[in-house]
């Protein structure tokens, strides 16, 4: 075979080569196409497999299938009550229309900037018109649910499916967090205040009742000591009159010396006598009851 057949073979062969490459086409598990014949979009392709298109005059584009994140930014919002809340939300969605997906948006970049306004949008408008007490009450379901539903009926416009819409998070701004932790501090403090001013008043009150009572008891106490202590010297007052009445010499004998051991002691003060005094007539004559007996 000349080489002008090789040559010619070979370029044959290249042909059928770059025509079956332009022609096949393959859609996997995850994705769908859509056809574009001469920049217009003609069907799209769900099933996945190998497929057929005209070469040069077909182009594909592909589009996921699967689930897609959108995380919005975080945004302040106004509620119905005039507070402010940050808000960050994330939406689910799929690509379910291919066709009008692409009339509308073309790429997923213009989808998601689409999407975002849409998402915003909704959650401006219902948010404004709901209190804060709402968000944080059985209401939020259905506040949440009734902007999912919204976003979705006007997302089918463009092609696309909305299966979640949700809240990623809610904070209070910073100032108005500030605010509130101040006036909660303030009634803190003020609640503490009037617990110590009540508490102070209860010591009060316990204080002057365990005063009245010690009064008593001390009173009380000292009437009976009083009359116990004058029972006992009645009774002491008894029994020396009846020792008295036994043996006055003797009895009159104790009594001049337990004045002798008063007057006489070294603690006692000093006393000048004369010789000759009633005071000193045992020390001269000595004790009579002893001559007596």
């Amino acid at each position: 075979m000349s080489s002008k057949w090789r040559i010619t073979l070979a370029f044959v062969a290249f042909f059928l080569l770059w025509l079956l490459s332009a022609t096949l086409y393959t859609v996997t598990e995850t994705q769908q196409a859509l056809i574009i014949r001469l920049g217009a979009p003609i069907s799209p392709v769900n099933e996945p497999g190998l497929k057929v298109k005209l070469p040069l005059i077909d182009s594909i584009l592909y589009y996921d299938t699967r689930l897609l994140t959108l995380e919005l930014p975080t945004e302040q919002v106004i509620l119905g009550d005039q507070k402010r809340i940050e808000v960050q939300t994330y939406t689910r969605f799929r690509i379910a229309y291919p066709l009008r997906f692409y009339q509308a948006v073309r790429t997923q970049e213009q989808a998601g900037l689409q999407l975002t306004q849409l998402v915003s949008s909704s959650l401006r408008r219902e948010l404004g018109q709901v209190m804060l007490r709402s968000l944080l009450s059985e209401d939020r379901p259905r506040i949440v649910e009734h902007i999912q539903k919204e976003v979705a009926e006007k997302a089918k416009d463009i092609g696309i499916e909305i299966v979640e819409v949700r809240f990623h998070r809610m904070d209070l701004p910073l100032e108005t967090s500030q605010a509130i932790y101040d006036r909660m501090k303030s009634e803190r403090q003020r609640e503490a205040k009037e617990l110590r001013a009540q508490g102070f008043e209860w010591a009060q009150q316990i204080q002057a009742k365990a005063d009245r009572e010690r009064t008593v008891i001390l009173s009380e106490a000292q009437g009976q000591a009083k009359i116990t202590r004058g029972q006992a010297d009645a009774e002491a007052n008894q029994i020396l009159s009846g020792a008295f009445d036994k043996d006055p010499p003797f009895y009159k004998l104790y009594r001049s010396l337990q004045t002798y051991r008063q007057a006489l002691a070294e603690a006692g003060p000093t006393i000048v006598l004369s010789p000759d005094t009633e005071f000193l007539r045992d020390f001269k004559t000595g004790p009579s009851i002893l001559f007596a007996r």
